[in-house]
């Protein structure tokens, strides 16, 4: 438990800051390009590292389910809408609501995989979604305009997308360790996205100005912050792994405001602070379950 505590705090940093980096990137690049250069930079370093370390192999047929459900669902049909609506939405708020399996990952954990759970749990989730939505702001959107609203409506079926992996990977656990199957899983995604970057943006690409961002997204943030949020996706229970997965856009939303400028006020502090304290809500219920599993 205490290992996935750690992984999480990888991914809030590496996840949470790699939005305000995307928004900036896209000053000289497309957003389907950028994600075609995002998972197949992480497929080429994945799959390089792994032959070096000689653990290059393919999937097994128990991987398959992991392998499809993380390469078309988490990481394809998640970049191709997220990386589409950052360029309608503040990078902020695309942070958050990307992020915010919350509202899917604990109802899909209680149907389909039949976890249980306790009441404080529930509590916890409703206090990080009240602070989503004092980070969020939905009184400060202009819900006429169709562009914004397709933006957010685009973010929540990502988060959708991104909650359907988790679960599948939780069901269907590989036997394989999923840091080998990273390779496989962004190739995969690269192949979903290429199709869609030719046909919505024939002229698009990736400009000079926007490559440094591109190395930084690739090589780093996409194969260890998507191992990190994996492993800490199967770990932790699904109550649990929905409300800490809150601190990535907690942490988001600062980095835009120091780095972009974006507009700071009341509402991230308030929205700070309940989801800082519904993720201790949670983990305190989760520790002394794990401890009585190991006695």
């Amino acid at each position: 438990m205490r290992s996935a505590f750690h992984l999480l705090v990888v991914a809030i940093l590496l996840f949470g800051g790699a939005w305000p980096v995307t928004k900036a990137a896209l000053e000289h690049a497309t957003p389907m390009w950028f994600a075609v250069g995002r998972a197949g930079l992480a497929a080429i370093v994945s799959a390089l590292l792994l032959a070096a370390l000689g653990r290059l192999h393919p999937p097994r047929r128990g991987d398959m389910p992991s392998v499809l459900a993380l390469g078309l669902l988490q990481l394809g049909a998640f970049f191709v809408l997220a990386h589409a609506a950052v360029a309608m939405v503040h990078a902020g708020r695309t942070a958050i609501i990307s992020a915010v399996v919350t509202y899917w990952l604990i109802p899909l954990s209680v149907l389909v995989l039949g976890e249980k759970v306790p009441a404080h749990r529930w509590v916890a989730a409703a206090l990080g979604l009240a602070g989503v939505a004092a980070l969020a702001g939905p009184w400060a959107v202009d819900w006429s305009d169709r562009t914004e609203l397709l933006g957010h409506l685009m973010l929540v079926a990502a988060a959708l997308f991104w909650t359907l992996a988790i679960v599948a990977t939780r069901k269907w656990p590989p036997p394989t360790p999923v840091f080998e199957l990273l390779p496989w899983c962004f190739g995969l995604a690269t192949l979903l996205i290429l199709p869609f970057a030719l046909a919505l943006e024939p002229q698009g690409g990736i400009g000079g100005p926007s490559w440094p961002y591109m190395l930084y997204i690739g090589l780093i943030v996409a194969p260890i912050g998507t191992w990190c949020v994996i492993e800490v996706g199967r770990r932790l229970p699904g109550a649990v792994a929905s409300v800490a997965f809150l601190l990535v856009p907690a942490f988001g939303v600062l980095v835009s405001t120091l780095w972009l400028g974006e507009p700071v006020g009341w509402d991230m502090a308030l929205g700070g602070g309940l989801i800082v304290a519904s993720v201790v809500l949670a983990s305190r219920e989760a520790r002394p379950a794990a401890a009585d599993a190991r006695a």
